[in-house]
């Protein structure tokens, strides 16, 4: 699975350099939301090398190998935080979450109707 390793480490280096700027832009000085950039920038840079024609089989499945480890990663990494610290700090952090799955499962939708998703 070393194929495609190299592209997922930029990937992920750039995704934290845009989560820790966005961190520091909304000032809390932690990154913000670097896992989800270094995934859209994988999933970009994929699209584009396949485009070109340029992605070797090989690296094509060392990718999807690390695609399908991301949920793993994320709860992991989530498992990490303090959810009962954030769930006493009021409804804030209740009304995100669900705002965000309520706007994830919305997108979803829209993309199937158009035949985006396949």
């Amino acid at each position: 699975m070393i194929y495609g390793t190299a592209i997922i480490s930029g990937c992920l280096l750039a995704g934290n350099f845009a989560g820790l700027l966005l961190g520091s832009f909304l000032g809390v000085g932690i990154n913000v939301g670097g896992v989800g950039f270094s995934m859209i920038c994988l999933l970009c840079v994929t699209n584009w090398l396949q485009r070109q024609n340029r992605l070797h089989p090989n690296v094509k499945t060392g990718i999807n190998f690390w695609k399908g480890m991301y949920i793993p990663v994320v709860v992991a990494m989530s498992a990490s935080q303090n959810v009962v610290s954030a769930l006493s700090q009021g409804a804030v952090a209740i009304a995100a979450g669900i705002a965000a799955v309520f706007s994830v499962i919305l997108f979803v939708h829209w993309l199937s109707k158009r035949g985006l998703l396949t």
